[in-house]
């Protein structure tokens, strides 16, 4: 029997707005009928017209606020509006807070299906000011429809470049790179690149700063081996951004949206750059893995030492460990820290990470984690806290299958995605263990990002 969908598009609907979507969109319903709405709050009654409907869900576009929220503020952005890389800043920042411990919940029970009565989901932890606070920018190069150079974010849910010139959730010094590429650009007659026909010299521009040392790495990501004027746009930026100590050429000739290739070649300086994590000296590289807010960081990994409560005589494993950072926390207390990590530029950070802190009760491992860390355990290897931090598509089962046949006593999942979170969690149930703590920690403000970290034990009942 055909469903019968309440909606039509193009037609204007009035609904209230009860939920919110996974990137921080309200939901109204029509006859039960979810309708996504951009820049919606929870709580408001909207005019909305009807953009595009699907056979479960329509989506739709504020046309009014007839009832607006207690929580909408004024965005700081003037380009707010087309620019994708904010989508809550029309939040107060309480409300974000908020939002964001919600969503982990509203994960953990409706998609995980697990039981919240003896689950403590903390307050959300937030910055004190939630601007300025990236230590990495990635930002495409693109021609506009008149033949001018955009750099920006992209627009929410396209390719298309939104051209700008500042951008409160990055440093002023990124402002200030956008605008020497663009003029040495202009100037030199340097292309940028186009993703329909794989042509032009421009892809991206990066920035990473050591927001403690105060040192910032410049990457140019190139569609080509050699770039004209290079040397003048290398002087430009020596004489207009303070600290520089790095400027990295990517080469990046493939046909693909990954931003960054395989191949770096330092045209000035140093290869890397150094920042702290508490009073852990840390290597960055052009191609590793660095959380990219330093102050919510350090209160991140300060949670995964306290929930993984080691007592010096534990043998801990770290999968997914990028530079190594969570396992040098973790050392301090442990006695002895497997860290492993798929990419080899990071893992070769760890280790000198490692040697400049004076850690000398970590070993560092390339490779998957769902295939290292069976392979040590089958090889009579044992841990007895394990740590995961994966990426957004969380943990593959053969990993969580290890860890659940080993049985730690504790496991630590320090989680950048509440959806795969959740199946994640649900996995481990079934292997004996109980989640006790959830802490949300807001890594990304303005954004519907929700980082956070999991205690996780033995149920021996």
């Amino acid at each position: 029997m055909k469903k019968n969908i309440p909606v039509e598009k193009n037609k204007e609907y009035i609904v209230t707005i009860v939920s919110y979507g996974s990137d921080g969109e309200g939901i109204g319903k029509i006859d039960g009928f979810p309708i996504f709405i951009n820049r919606a709050i929870k709580g408001e009654e909207v005019k909305v017209l009807c953009v595009k409907v699907k056979k479960n869900m329509a989506y739709g576009k504020i046309v009014e606020i007839i009832k607006s929220s207690e929580d909408r503020v004024t965005p700081i952005c003037n380009i707010y509006d087309q620019c994708g890389g904010c989508n809550i800043q029309h939040l107060s920042y309480e409300a974000q807070l908020k939002l964001k411990k919600d969503r982990i919940i509203d994960c953990l029970s409706r998609l995980g299906k697990i039981p919240m009565d003896n689950i403590i989901v903390h307050d959300t932890i937030g910055m004190e000011n939630p601007y300025r606070y990236r230590n990495k920018v990635q930002l495409p190069v693109g021609e506009g429809k008149n033949g001018e150079i955009n750099i920006g974010f992209y627009a929410n849910r396209s390719h298309n470049i939104v051209d700008m010139n500042t951008c409160y959730i990055q440093s002023e010094i990124a402002d200030t790179l956008m605008k020497l590429v663009k003029q040495w650009m202009k100037r030199y007659n340097i292309s940028a690149y186009n993703e329909e026909t794989h042509s032009g010299i421009i892809r991206h521009i990066m920035l990473r700063s050591g927001f403690k040392t105060e040192e910032q790495m410049v990457v140019i990501v190139t569609n080509k081996n050699k770039v004209p004027y290079i040397n003048e746009l290398i002087e430009e930026i020596i004489n207009n951004i303070k600290g520089v100590v790095s400027i990295v050429q990517n080469i990046n000739t493939r046909n693909t949206n990954v931003i960054l290739g395989t191949e770096c070649v330092t045209l000035w300086g140093e290869s890397h750059i150094s920042d702290y994590i508490g009073e852990y000296k840390f290597i960055i590289s052009p191609l590793s893995f660095f959380q990219i807010n330093p102050i919510q960081t350090e209160k991140l990994y300060s949670k995964a030492l306290e929930y993984a409560d080691l007592q010096g005589d534990e043998v801990v494993f770290d999968a997914y460990c990028g530079t190594g950072t969570i396992s040098l926390f973790l050392s301090e207390k442990a006695k002895k820290v497997y860290g492993v990590e798929i990419i080899p530029q990071a893992i070769e950070n760890a280790k000198v990470n490692a040697d400049r802190n004076k850690i000398h009760n970590a070993e560092f491992i390339v490779g998957k984690s769902e295939e290292v860390i069976p392979q040590m355990i089958e090889e009579g290897n044992f841990a007895e806290v394990v740590v995961v931090d994966p990426p957004r598509k969380g943990c593959e089962f053969k990993l969580l299958e290890a860890i659940g046949h080993m049985k730690p006593e504790k496991i630590v999942y320090v989680s950048c995605d509440p959806a795969t979170l959740a199946r994640d969690l649900k996995i481990l149930m079934g292997f004996g263990y109980e989640i006790l703590e959830v802490q949300p920690v807001d890594m990304f403000p303005q954004t519907s990002h929700v980082e956070c970290v999991v205690l996780i034990t033995r149920n021996d009942k």
